[in-house]
Order: C-alpha cells, then sequence, then structure tokens
C-alpha cells in the first residue's frame, strides 16, 4: 500500500472536515486507497498552526504555504483558505506537481481561473475539487438512473441550497459573505447547487439570475461594535435553460429564515422523476412512469429507495443501513481522490470543474448586474 505524506493549508473549519478523512478513512474503508499522514500544517498565525498540528499529532506547525507547496516531502496539498487566498497556492503546488485537494470554489474570480487553466497543460499531478455533495449515496444513485436513462427526456428540475445564518441583521459579517474575500452566496452556496445540477443534467445553456443583499451594513467580525457594508450577495435565484431543453429554477441562500443546510433537487423529465433532501439523506425518491397506473392507481407513485450508507466496496463501516450524516459525503468525496492519485488518472470533480464552475458563478453575477439573460458557454469550450 502506497504512502503520501499530507500538507493542509488553512485548518479552520473547512481545514478540520479534511483532516477528519484522513484521520478516520482506515475506519470506514477496508482496505484503504492508500495510507496517508499530515505531517504541515498551515495557518495565519503561529498559535492556531501549533494548535492544529498538535491535534492531529502532525509534525510541522508553519505559516507560509510555500513550506508545503514547495516542500519535496510533500505529496498532497489541501487549500482550505478563504477564496481570495487560493490562487498563489494553487500555483505554487501546481509549479512543483502536488496532488491538489481544493475546496470550492476553485478561485476568488475569474481572471484568477484564467491563470489557473493557464497553468494547466504543464501540471502533471491530479486535482480535485472538494465538492462533496455528489458523494452521498442518493446522489451517487441518482447520476447512476440518470445515465441509464431513467428520466428520459429532461424536461424541468428545480434545485436549492438554503441556510439562514444572515437572516439575523445583527449577524457579523464573516469572510464568507465579504466581497474582498472573494465571498457571497454565488461562490459559497451557489457553486455546490450549480455544480450539482450540472453533474446530473449537463451543461446550461444560458442563465437569468438575480440577487439581494439583505441589509446595507452588518456589524465586523472583528469589531462587533462597528458595523461596515456589506457589499456580497445574502442570496441569489437563477432561471436556467439546460442543452438538453430542460428548463428550471436554481436558488442559494443565507437568508432563507427556518432552514440550516437544506441542499434539495426535484428532477423531472419524460420517463420518471427524481427528488432529494439533504436533511433526509437516508434516501433518494423516484417515480417511474413505467410502472403501472391501473387500476385504482395501480403500482405508481413516488418510491424512496433507501440509500443510506451504500457505499461501494471496501465502504462497509459502520453500517450501510445506518443514517448518513453530512461529513460521511466529505470522506466519501476524499476517497475518490485518493483512488485517482494511487490510480494516476484524472478524476471528476477535477480543476476543470472548478474553472467552469467559476465561469457559471461570473455568468450569475453578470445577469444579476445587467438583468439580461446571460449565454452561457459550456465546459468544453471553457476549459
Amino acid at each position: 500500500m502506497r504512502s503520501y505524506n499530507v500538507g493542509i493549508v488553512g485548518f479552520g473549519f473547512i481545514g478540520r472536515v479534511h483532516a477528519y478523512g484522513h484521520v478516520n478513512m482506515p475506519l470506514f474503508y477496508d482496505p484503504a486507497p492508500c495510507r496517508t499522514r499530515i505531517t504541515h500544517v498551515c495557518t495565519a498565525h503561529p498559535a492556531s498552526a501549533e494548535k492544529g498540528r498538535d491535534q492531529l499529532g502532525a509534525t510541522h506547525a508553519v505559516t507560509d504555504f510555500r513550506a508545503i507547496t514547495e516542500n519535496p516531502d510533500i505529496d498532497i496539498v489541501h487549500i482550505c483558505t478563504p477564496n481570495n487566498l487560493h490562487k498563489d497556492a494553487l500555483l505554487s503546488a501546481m509549479r512543483h506537481n502536488k496532488h491538489i485537494y481544493c475546496d470550492k470554489p476553485l478561485v476568488a474570480d475569474m481572471r484568477e481561473a484564467d491563470e489557473i487553466r493557464a497553468a494547466l497543460p504543464a501540471y502533471r499531478g491530479i486535482g480535485q475539487m472538494t465538492l462533496q455533495n455528489r458523494f452521498f449515496p442518493a446522489t451517487l444513485r441518482a447520476k447512476q438512473l440518470i445515465d441509464d436513462g431513467f428520466l428520459g427526456q429532461p424536461l424541468e428540475f428545480r434545485a436549492c441550497y438554503l441556510h439562514s445564518g444572515s437572516a439575523d441583521p445583527d449577524a457579523p459579517l464573516k469572510w464568507k459573505l465579504a466581497r474582498e474575500s472573494g465571498g457571497g452566496v454565488i461562490a459559497d452556496l451557489g457553486s455546490h447547487i450549480l455544480d450539482l445540477i450540472h453533474h446530473l443534467l449537463g451543461d446550461y445553456e444560458e442563465l437569468l439570475a438575480a440577487t439581494r443583499i439583505a441589509y446595507p451594513d452588518r456589524p465586523s467580525a472583528d469589531d462587533p461594535a462597528t458595523r461596515v457594508k456589506v457589499e456580497a450577495e445574502d442570496c441569489m435565484m437563477v432561471l436556467a435553460r439546460m442543452r438538453s431543453g430542460a428548463i428550471g429554477h436554481i436558488e442559494a441562500s443565507k437568508i432563507a429564515t427556518g432552514t440550516e443546510d437544506d441542499l434539495r433537487f426535484e428532477l423531472h423529465g419524460s420517463r420518471g422523476g427524481l427528488r432529494f433532501e439533504s436533511m433526509r439523506p437516508h434516501g433518494l425518491e423516484a417515480y417511474d412512469m413505467r410502472a403501472p397506473g391501473k387500476p385504482l392507481g395501480g403500482q405508481r407513485g413516488w418510491t424512496r429507495i433507501d440509500t443510506g450508507q451504500r457505499y461501494p466496496e471496501p465502504a462497509g463501516f459502520p453500517s450501510p443501513k445506518l443514517s448518513i450524516g453530512w461529513i460521511r459525503s466529505h470522506m466519501a468525496c476524499l476517497v475518490n481522490f485518493l483512488n485517482a492519485v494511487v490510480a494516476g488518472k484524472p478524476t471528476e470533480p477535477g480543476l476543470e470543474q472548478g474553472i467552469h464552475i467559476q465561469h457559471l458563478m461570473e455568468c450569475t453575477r453578470q445577469s444579476a448586474q445587467e438583468r439580461a439573460w446571460v449565454r452561457v458557454e459550456g465546459r468544453e469550450s471553457k476549459v
């Protein structure tokens, strides 16, 4: 079994999520695809880097990402910093052909994404985005069914990713909703739902978007007594036309009062329908138009498929029938990446998809600003 040294750049919430996958992978996968050891933790401040090192049993706490991205002893680099700090670490890791596992979105804006695109031809490592909502058993099964023709011709859809943390006008302005950090709900939640619909239904044709900033100012995260101007959106709503002909609605919001981490989709086609809710993640619901509708309804109706934790072998722990949690999809996403690293083969969602999602986000912002439909280039023509 091959062994890889891992460095994590950024050790806030998402850095700990990434680390959880490495620490626990040998328990959930027997055998694991490889051995990994987190040797370096990088944060902006020595105290937090040292705390992360001690929590993980790593050997090095550093404050310069180059101590990871340019280190010959490091095989795998995790990018877990705020969005506006991704680009330089990515380019450094790419120049040194490190394997890269990058949190979404890829970078802060399309100009930076174009720099990553320009560096891709010379890059010899394996790169993957952390778009973990693809990796619930329910969403894996949905993709299988769609690829097998279960939906028939896609007709319409609706999808959303809803939080409520910014519904309170006194919620502080943290980096995820600050423009200077590359934040806003389009980047934070919209990147996930735009990717998931693209993954399931293919290329977009055009988008018509609207966004909103709920409150003009909020308390500063550093000094709650000071209010600062809000410049990044709290919600987005998008009408989308797909290359397949399907039309639909996509929403992402941090001001959806009463929601917690609600990702949902409904897909309707000429032969059937599929729907999923992340707050009820144990199953995927399917409607088969080919089931008999007579007599008295026959056998036609929505069927709940108990996807549970039914991942392919060698995933077996704790049990396929036990309820699944959010962090389990993160581990499956990481294992998808590590399988590709071991095989030496590209995987999805790769850095190319990260660039394409950046393009979709840019089209969304452009449409909202111009209040007009914006044509979307297909992934093949943009990457």
